[in-house]
């Protein structure tokens, strides 16, 4: 029965995380926002690069950082260790053809990633302290009315990522306790009773 099971949820997960489905959702809905907003990711690239990196202060604006800080916050968020090693391993075992690819991708997600920020700022709140709070956890909450959008705001909160991470130090430890605990005093693995039995 356990067997059935995990075969069933390794099916589900090389289906969900596999090529056939990721990769089309992913482009595809960068496709549809790059349509569905009018190509802002190009029509407005200048006014975003001045309000980002020339103007770097807007008197009156409202928030707690600047626009030049919130760009180079998202830069570290977006370029990290793993897109550069992804970028050299993608070039060695794809050749040119994944360079092309990693373009097309960045071209389209630029809309994914302005609908993201944009919703970020949109559902943003203010708590008692008087400090902004945005992000997917306020905009699946507040964007999305229901029991579902509770469900998946919950999901992006630091305590959700928190636990996750917990969970998976803890069965690593148990997995790797245990396995070390067995072939250390040999438990299960009969040689005890052969050892008596001579």
């Amino acid at each position: 029965m356990i067997d059935a099971v995990q075969s069933f949820l390794d099916t589900v997960t090389s289906f969900i995380w596999g090529p056939s489905l990721l990769i089309p959702l992913l482009l595809g809905t960068g496709l549809y926002l790059t349509i569905r907003l009018g190509g802002i990711q190009f029509v407005r690239l200048g006014a975003a690069l001045r309000l980002g990196i020339f103007r770097r202060k807007d008197l009156g604006a409202d928030g707690d950082i600047s626009q030049f800080q919130a760009l180079t916050t998202a830069l570290a968020a977006t370029a990290g260790t793993g897109n550069i090693v992804g970028v050299a391993t993608a070039l060695a075992i794809g050749g040119p053809g994944a360079l092309f690819w990693m373009w097309i991708t960045g071209l389209v997600g630029m809309a994914s990633k302005y609908t993201e920020a944009f919703l970020g700022v949109r559902f943003r709140t203010t708590d008692e302290a008087g400090e902004r709070n945005g992000g997917p956890q306020q905009y699946l909450e507040r964007g999305i009315p229901n029991v579902f959008g509770k469900i998946l705001a919950l999901s992006f909160t630091g305590s959700a990522a928190a636990g996750g991470f917990a969970g998976s130090v803890l069965i690593a430890a148990i997995q790797l306790g245990v396995a070390r605990g067995i072939f250390s005093n040999e438990s299960g693995m009969g040689s005890a009773g052969i050892a008596h039995d001579r």
